[in-house]
């Protein structure tokens, strides 16, 4: 008899202490502060890949990980050409894709990426921990990881989450 009302006490103890953390929205990236995985090695020709070694290169790098078939990566490209615009180092993981659309998108769409990972069966996404399209990363000079954003960068989630953390990450370059 008592138990269905204890399970219950419990279930909403949990919730309640759930709704009281901090960035309930976020999902942790256990890579914050360590260094960036390494990336795969595939290409999409005429575009230059990416190595380890480009990610650590002594400027803020960012990582997107995109797909030709995914609706908010291609909301968010306008974003990505801008931060390329801007002059910084923004590179791409194109993931679970086959490599004619991924082309034909960057060729209608205009490449924001100073190179290119292709990833069709999405090991680089596991091995970063990317759960979906899109997803970007904002690497430190020294390659570790600064930042895990999830979602496409644009309007206000953009400006009030990534942005600022983009400028952190300047700012100690």
């Amino acid at each position: 008899m008592a138990l269905p009302p204890l399970l219950f006490l419990a279930l909403a103890a949990m919730f309640w202490w759930g709704m009281g953390r901090e960035n309930v929205g976020q999902l942790p990236s256990t890579f914050i502060g360590q260094p960036a995985p390494p990336l795969g090695t595939g290409v999409l020709p005429g575009i230059p890949g990416v190595t380890s070694a480009d990610l650590a290169g002594g400027k803020v790098t960012i990582v997107n990980f995109w797909a030709s078939w995914c609706p908010p990566c291609r909301a968010e490209h306008p974003t990505l050409k801008a931060l390329s615009e801007e002059g910084l180092h923004v590179v791409g993981v194109n993931m679970m894709d086959r490599e004619a659309d991924a082309l034909a998108f960057l060729g209608e769409a205009g490449n924001p990426f100073a190179g290119v990972v292709f990833d069709p069966r999405g090991k680089t996404r596991l091995d970063w921990g990317v759960t979906a399209p899109p997803e970007t990363f904002i690497l430190n000079g020294d390659g570790t990881v600064a930042y895990r954003f999830i979602g496409p960068m644009v309007g206000d989630d953009y400006q009030q989450r990534f942005r600022p953390e983009l400028e952190k990450a300047l700012a100690a370059q």
